[in-house]
């Protein structure tokens, strides 16, 4: 079984910047995609960000596009998210997965598809 352990949460005023970063241990990390999941207050957990096995293919959730940037290091078996022009909205906790099933190697939207969670993170951005 995989752990994943998330860092980086914090309160940050409108238009600033965090970086997230999740470690993985106990289990391959290198041959999976990983994505970034949040939860705002009274939603429900929704897709971010994704990136394949080898950081070749990510996608995003419209509202991030352009502001924030997923990458992974294989090498140290950690991915990272990068918040630029934080925004009020972006209140949530933040939540690193692992893709299992057929297609594990490649990113996708639906949290079934993810087998292995983290703890979260909290992100509070401040008007």
């Amino acid at each position: 079984q995989v752990q994943l352990v998330e860092s980086g949460g914090g309160l940050v005023q409108a238009g600033g910047s965090l970086r997230l970063s999740c470690t993985a241990s106990g289990r391959t990390f290198s041959g999976h995609a990983m994505a970034w999941f949040r939860r705002a207050p009274g939603k429900e957990r929704e897709f971010v960000a994704g990136i394949s096995w080898n950081g070749d293919i990510t996608d995003y959730k419209d509202p991030v596009k352009g502001r924030f940037t997923i990458s992974r290091d294989n090498t140290k078996n950690t991915v990272h998210l990068q918040m630029n022009s934080l925004k009020p909205e972006d209140t949530a906790v933040y939540y690193c997965a692992l893709k299992g099933g057929s297609y594990y190697y490649t990113p996708s939207r639906p949290l079934e598809e993810y087998d292995a969670w983290g703890q979260g993170t909290q992100v509070t951005v401040s008007s």
